[in-house]
């Protein structure tokens, strides 16, 4: 099954501050982690994104579109990062998350979700 982690934003992520100090420690863990998920087969593809004060959202209504600027409210709503996983199922990828070295300086969420997959339609 291929899922979606996503690593939620902090108030942090989203002024886009990291201490230096902080910032290569965790680069580090991370690179190691990310390098056992490669190792295991799981990995699919893995990002970091920019804070939503430098990203926009298109609001649809009918045929009308209204394109709203970043930064955007509700932090903990927000994305800052992600990976797309192929597992066997959710509670290796609940085993994989739990094994994650914490995505930021303070208290963090990960979210995993699962992607449609053709026969879910069938």
């Amino acid at each position: 099954m291929r899922v979606m982690v996503l690593v939620k934003a902090t108030e942090d992520s989203e002024k886009g501050l990291l201490p230096k100090a902080e910032m290569a420690a965790m680069l580090e863990a991370m690179g190691k982690y990310n390098q056992e998920l490669i190792n295991a087969g799981i990995l699919r593809a893995a990002d970091g994104l920019k804070p939503s004060s430098q990203g926009k959202r298109v609001a649809f209504d009918g045929a009308s579109r209204t394109v709203i600027d970043g930064p955007f409210a509700q932090t903990r709503e927000l994305v800052a990062g992600y990976w797309l996983w192929e597992v066997k199922d959710m509670a290796e990828a609940v085993a994989w998350v739990k094994r994650c070295p914490n995505p930021m300086p303070g208290p963090s969420e990960i979210e995993i979700r699962p992607l449609y997959e053709a026969a879910d339609f069938q």
